[in-house]
């Protein structure tokens, strides 16, 4: 039975980001850049101005103040998008907008608040210094510079980076589709009133929202009743997905189809169960070049498989170079046993807080894998190492930030 890093592994060895398609920049936004990306164009094109105001020269106006005002002739307006004509000489300014060319000669703006202006003269009354006020060629961007890795995810700075410097169309690697099927007799719609014996099937609305809030594409299949015909119907129907992830029906009692389901489809099992609590009865195939995910009923359990095994997958298979959440220790409050001589990693649902400079950490309230409440606030989770049955008040912890976009 592998242990939970060694249970990741297995499944990233085996997967590799779908093929790049080549999107318009509208299309991009959250999704990983097949290559690296380097600007078409210096940004600004031009030395340009950055406040409505007057382009001069920064000598005339050294001695410029409110008692003694500078005043100069106005050779004419220039609008943003204007060409000047004329050279700015000693004693000569320009009316000039903001992101309109800095005419030859002048080296600054004079903003307008700062000046008193007739028809054909201005007068300024504070000194400059030459630069101040304008925008110099190419100090946003230079031409050929990179802006942005292979394999980053794109966020809004950077899509409108991409159109400043000229590139209108983008090599990324597509969003997974994710074929989501749930199974079992007791589970019914959220909005039907469960019957004796029977659940509201909220897995499917959590798994679901999981794999949306990764990037990827959730395709919810009907749910099946512990039923193996039914089941081997919606599995191929599933196969026209990226990714097959499947709740319920894993483990190995009378009614727990899924593994045979899977593997009379011909899938390979990689492996089935990992040595951690909850969410032991993890199952991973391969159907060609296809994963398979076979994930635990219990709804926090289901969470917590795809937060820490389905999530990093679908990332590397949308080309993502950084595949895991950050980590960090904490101060757990009020302390933790568990089971003597579990051979188990533990995950606890916690609420972490910053104090004092570092992190603290308390339990979001019961810890059993059904409990899904406990999922409200938790914005982390506390990893037990294999072997530790308890953890003082206060005592150190390694955590899972699961509410901070990956780092590593």
């Amino acid at each position: 039975m592998p242990t939970p890093t060694q249970a990741l592994n297995l499944i990233l060895g085996r997967l590799v980001p779908l093929p790049a398609e080549e999107r318009l920049l509208p299309q991009v936004l959250g999704l990983a850049v097949a290559e690296a990306l380097n600007s078409h164009a210096q940004v600004p094109p031009f030395t340009n101005s950055a406040m409505d105001g007057y382009a001069v020269r920064a000598m005339d106006l050294q001695d410029a103040s409110q008692a003694n005002p500078v005043r100069l002739r106005v050779l004419g307006d220039l609008a943003a998008g204007a060409i000047p004509h004329r050279m700015v000489g000693p004693g000569d300014a320009f009316r000039i907008m903001t992101g309109a060319p800095l005419p030859e000669g002048s080296d600054s703006v004079v903003p307008v608040e700062d000046t008193t202006h007739g028809g054909d003269w201005v007068e300024a009354r504070k000194p400059l210094r030459s630069g101040n006020h304008i925008r110099l060629a190419g100090e946003d961007l230079q031409l050929g510079q990179l802006l942005v890795e292979a394999g980053q995810g794109l966020r809004p700075g950077d899509v409108g980076v991409l159109a400043a410097a000229g590139i209108p169309r983008v090599r990324i690697h597509p969003r997974v589709r994710v074929a989501v099927v749930t199974t079992g007799d007791e589970l019914v719609d959220v909005s039907s009133e469960p019957g004796p014996g029977q659940v509201r099937d909220a897995n499917i609305h959590a798994v679901c929202a999981q794999v949306t809030a990764c990037g990827a594409i959730p395709m919810p299949f009907p749910r099946v009743p512990d039923d193996r015909d039914m089941l081997m119907r919606i599995l191929r129907q599933a196969q026209d997905a990226d990714v097959i992830l499947t709740t319920g029906g894993i483990s190995v009692g009378d009614y727990d189809f899924m593994k045979g389901a899977l593997e009379e489809l011909g899938a390979e099992r990689i492996f089935w169960k990992v040595a951690q609590k909850p969410g032991g009865p993890l199952g991973f195939w391969m159907l060609g070049a296809k994963p398979i995910f076979g994930i635990p009923g219990n709804p926090v359990a289901a969470m917590l498989m795809v937060e820490e095994y389905v999530r990093p997958a679908l990332r590397r298979m949308m080309g993502f170079a950084k595949l895991h959440r950050p980590v960090a220790e904490a101060s757990l409050e009020g302390g933790w046993s568990g089971k003597t001589g579990d051979k188990r990693t533990t995950y606890l649902r916690v609420v972490v807080r910053r104090g004092e400079g570092r992190l603290f950490a308390r339990l979001t309230g019961p810890q059993g894998s059904g409990i899904l409440s406990s999922m409200l606030s938790a914005n982390a989770l506390a990893v037990i190492p294999a072997g530790l049955d308890r953890v003082e008040p206060g005592g150190a912890v390694p955590l899972h930030l699961t509410e901070e976009v990956e780092d590593h």
